[in-house]
């Protein structure tokens, strides 16, 4: 039997469909006017945080390790991805300048920078057998207190309703916690299938 919304459900599903396709409009008008590719902002975001990092990674990965780095990076950018467009969408900060207009967030810093630098730092201490929390931690603490900062002054970041960068910083740290601890769970599941194989 098919489910069938009632009437006051309806209006306010409709409502807020309706509000989306306007921000939508919005959004794209706002972005043709100032952040297009006609824009200087544009080629600064797409280049800096977006191609220079991945450039970088090609030639600085360690391709002996590259799965895990990858599967590290990948937890990042996904963890990553979902708290800024939430941030974003719920006015707690927001990007002036964007390279895509109908995503929420900052797509080449969710992508390609943050990722990468937390890849680069979780390679440097198994290259260098450093502890892996206090550098990320370090790294957390540079992106809050420095890199966003200098994002503000130059406009490509702003902070809302009472958000600060110790919000940041705490998001950040939560962040490669919980991707650490995801990766770690993976190593010792493929762990013990290596074992088990080896046991059959």
């Amino acid at each position: 039997m098919e489910k069938v919304m009632d009437q006051e459900q309806r209006t306010l599903y409709e409502k807020i469909q309706a509000a989306k396709e306007q921000l939508s409009q919005l959004e794209m008008e706002y972005w043709n006017l100032y952040s297009s590719f006609t824009t200087f902002e544009f080629w600064v975001i797409f280049l800096l945080f977006f191609v220079v990092p991945l450039v970088v990674l090609y030639f600085v990965i360690d391709r002996r390790r590259m799965f895990l780095l990858g599967f590290y990076g990948f937890n990042i950018h996904v963890w990553f991805g979902y708290i800024d467009t939430a941030g974003d969408r719920m006015g707690f900060w927001g990007y002036p300048f964007e390279l895509i207009p109908f995503l929420s967030g900052n797509v080449s810093l969710e992508a390609a920078l943050v990722p990468i630098l937390f890849m680069l730092v979780y390679q440097w201490t198994l290259n260098h057998k450093k502890n892996f929390y206090v550098y990320s931690l370090l790294l957390s603490a540079l992106l809050s207190f420095i890199v966003k900062p200098l994002l503000t002054m130059h406009l490509f970041f702003e902070l809302h309703n009472g958000t600060t960068y110790v919000h940041l910083f705490i998001l950040y740290i939560v962040i490669f916690l919980f991707s650490k601890l995801i990766t770690n769970v993976f190593i010792k599941m493929h762990r013990n299938a290596k074992v088990e194989s080896e046991m059959v």
